[in-house]
């Protein structure tokens, strides 16, 4: 009797064990019905802007990078595709993004080098590495997969007059780190258009923080833009290098056929 109880119990256990989430897993229901909505939002199609990249080193130096920028939505899919306009030493350089939804498939990158005439992909290995010698990732470059992540609602919070959520965001793998490089993040949402207005983000390498925050918004033919946006990189209380990225002359619902989305047209340029 006594050994017919404790198989019972081993079972009872074990039935628990399969339909409990992973312990390693420590998701809000909360939480991630908001990174649902910050996922779901309408952020245009067809777009086309330019941008500035600003890349100022820990002695306060400046380079300055111009390019246009081009955005499709193939379906549940997104395409970008970037110009590099000047200076001379970025001159004709393209960057092409298949941003895919799904996310068990990874998303596709390239990047055209002028002075070499190569187009290069961008292997998983390397998304964690500088966009162009900026302080944002290849892997920046593209939207979070939720399904990567587990969430938690720290506590609600304002960001300049704004009332946000902080949100915990902590990969659900290995993979995911060696991919972004981040062995977490914390996320700022405004409430009203769920946007991440702000972020910090735990290095993997080096002992460091990037900070992530977005300083103008504004709305442009209905959709929320952040036109501003800065990304630190910090170790301790030093400042390594920071990125300002802005945008300007932000333009939807433009005439932009899949096709131009292309490796052969990054290697034709504008």
């Amino acid at each position: 009797m006594h050994v017919i109880n404790l198989k019972r119990h081993f079972i009872f256990f074990i039935s628990l064990i399969l339909i409990s989430p992973w312990p390693g897993w420590a998701d809000d229901r909360k939480a991630r019905e908001i990174m649902e909505k910050v996922d779901a939002r309408d952020d245009g199609d067809n777009q086309v802007s330019d941008m500035e990249m600003i890349l100022i080193d820990k002695n306060g130096k400046k380079r300055i990078r111009k390019i246009r920028a081009f955005g499709k939505d193939k379906g549940e899919d997104t395409l970008r595709l970037m110009f590099f306009l000047e200076p001379a030493d970025v001159e004709d350089t393209a960057f092409l993004t298949y941003d895919f939804d799904l996310s068990d498939k990874d998303d596709d990158q390239w990047i055209y080098l002028p002075a070499l005439r190569k187009t290069k992909r961008i292997a998983t290995s390397d998304k964690s590495g500088s966009f162009m010698g900026s302080d944002f990732t290849y892997s920046d470059m593209t939207k979070r997969d939720l399904d990567d992540y587990d969430y938690t609602l720290l506590k609600e919070v304002k960001v300049r007059d704004a009332d946000a959520w902080l949100i915990q965001a902590v990969p659900r793998s290995k993979e995911v780190i060696d991919r972004t490089g981040y062995t977490k993040s914390v996320l700022y949402v405004q409430k009203d258009n769920f946007m991440v207005i702000r972020g910090v983000h735990w290095v993997k390498k080096g002992n460091r923080l990037k900070y992530m925050d977005v300083k103008k918004l504004i709305m442009i033919d209905g959709i929320w833009v952040a036109t501003e946006m800065h990304m630190t990189t910090r170790k301790g209380k030093t400042k390594l290098h920071k990125t300002i990225m802005t945008f300007d002359n932000v333009r939807f619902n433009q005439e932009l056929k899949e096709d131009f989305f292309s490796i052969r047209r990054m290697e034709k340029g504008l």
